[in-house]
């Protein structure tokens, strides 16, 4: 069964509880800034780890001292799903470790 889209209130109002994150281009949005580039390959692993965990994966990039994900569900055509912001909360809480 596929997963619901989130209405535009819904995204808004889920963006209010996650400061950073923006919607671009139709994908819940965050990029990070580390004092290095081995923190923020450290955290990349971290990312990595957690999106195999609920089987839900961004895009993920890694610049020098910067990660920036982008994500929305592909399986409901592109939108903004719960998932989407539940990978959000969790990248949130573990970044903090790495920052």
């Amino acid at each position: 069964m596929p997963t619901e889209p989130l209405s535009q209130k819904d995204i808004e109002d889920r963006l209010t509880e996650l400061p950073g994150w923006s919607v671009e281009d139709g994908a819940l949005t965050r990029t990070y800034r580390l004092d290095s580039h081995f923190a923020a390959a450290a955290l990349v692993m971290h990312i990595a780890q957690t999106q195999e965990a609920l089987n839900h994966h961004s895009t993920l990039t890694l610049g020098y001292n910067t990660v920036t994900l982008a994500v929305n569900t592909h399986d409901a055509g592109g939108a903004l799903t719960a998932k989407d912001f539940a990978l959000a909360e969790r990248v949130e809480k573990l970044s903090a470790g790495h920052l």
